[in-house]
């Protein structure tokens, strides 16, 4: 089977389809795996998924492990502090993990360990399927055949392109905003600590910092009303963009621009869900962001994708010798529970405006934990033999 994308929901499925007896292949466009990316959450039923992956342990250790929160006005100010939650995690409190993307990919990977193929710096050019299997060319490397193709390549996957058709069929913007993170410097000195600056309805700033001697990881995002029309590929310009748009911002922002424009792990994300009404054409199935992208805004994105690796994968495996039966079943498990996800980030979304209700975090951050819905995980059995490509 061919895997396309090695991050969360790709290294989930890599994982789990090993895991039961099918040989994998993993192709991704950047050269290794790829560094930086927001905070991401891991809660609910998607802790069961990495208790069952044996990682769980390994998470927790490499988590943030943030104390707290600073909001800040232009001049550096603190006009607001909660020991309690931070704005990416919520409650601190909470038996939820919160943990850097490149470390949850970086324990993915070694959870996968030497049981699959890896093709970095490739991507899939096209796919031609027929009732046996589908065949594949690359940009790179030379072509194959696969029994099954799996697009977990994010919310701007090639493999859905191919098969589905153009993005701005199944992209829906949710809100105006639009943001970047990457790595820089950590001249605030933070320590398992977020500092958080913000304009109404304009420019605001996020940088959380770990450790005084690691770069600390930094959010910089706008709004835009009116919406956009950049090239999702073309970091460059991206870059130009938010210089742009957050140009004669207060606070250290003309700094955080400056360390901004050097940033090799720069990463640009809009408001966006992947609404659509199935996730497979035959012998070709998305999971995660390139089927059913959630949003950024309700902190459930990474949850909703290892759950939907670990369902697609076990109803393959219940269905080895009907692997269109299993996509099947694979979406019909995951449906309802996909739907709700992203009807409640709709919901959130709408009433972003209205102020905090008594059962808000303190000054009104989100409590991501709240809007985490249960997942009845089966215990689907893996197979022995190795079944091929």
């Amino acid at each position: 089977m061919l895997v396309s994308g090695a991050s969360i929901s790709g290294l989930t499925t890599a994982y789990w389809l090993s895991r039961h007896g099918f040989a994998v292949t993993v192709v991704e466009r950047a050269p290794h795996l790829r560094p930086g990316g927001h905070a991401l959450d891991v809660r609910g039923p998607a802790l069961e998924v990495a208790e069952r992956m044996g990682i769980l342990t390994t998470i927790r250790d490499r988590s943030t492990k943030l104390t707290g929160i600073s909001v800040v006005d232009s001049a550096g100010e603190e006009l607001f502090r909660s020991t309690e939650c931070t704005l990416t995690g919520g409650r601190l409190d909470s038996p939820d993990v919160e943990i850097l993307r490149d470390d949850l990919c970086d324990v993915l990977h070694g959870a996968v360990g030497n049981q699959v193929e890896y093709i970095f710096g490739d991507s899939i050019a096209s796919l031609t399927q027929d009732e046996s299997g589908v065949d594949a060319t690359f940009v790179r490397a030379a072509p194959r055949r696969f029994a099954l193709v799996v697009g977990a390549d994010g919310l701007y996957s090639g493999v859905r392109r191919i098969a589905f058709g153009p993005d701005e069929q199944f992209l829906r913007a949710l809100g105006d905003l639009y943001v970047a993170t990457f790595g820089m410097p950590n001249f605030l000195g933070l320590e398992r600590w977020q500092v958080m600056y913000s304009q109404p309805d304009s420019v605001g700033a996020l940088v959380m910092g770990l450790r005084k001697d690691v770069n600390a990881r930094t959010y910089l995002g706008f709004n835009a009303p009116r919406g956009l029309d950049y090239d999702f590929r073309d970091i460059d310009a991206q870059k130009r963009l938010l210089a742009d748009r957050v140009a004669g911002a207060g606070w250290v922002i003309p700094r955080i621009v400056e360390h901004m424009l050097r940033a090799t792990d720069f990463h640009f994300y809009s408001l966006s869900q992947v609404r659509m009404s199935n996730w497979s054409r035959g012998r070709v199935v998305l999971v995660g962001d390139a089927g059913y992208a959630v949003s950024l805004g309700t902190g459930q994105a990474t949850s909703v994708a290892m759950v939907g690796a670990y369902v697609l994968a076990g109803e393959l495996a219940t269905h080895q010798d009907d692997l269109v039966a299993g996509v099947a079943a694979y979406e019909g498990e995951l449906h309802d529970y996909v739907i709700r996800n992203q009807d409640i980030a709709v919901e959130q979304n709408a009433r972003s405006d209205e102020p905090p209700d008594e059962n808000a975090t303190p000054g009104g951050l989100p409590d991501f934990g709240a809007l985490t819905l249960p997942f009845a995980l089966k215990n689907y059995q893996g197979g022995s033999r190795t079944i091929s490509p």
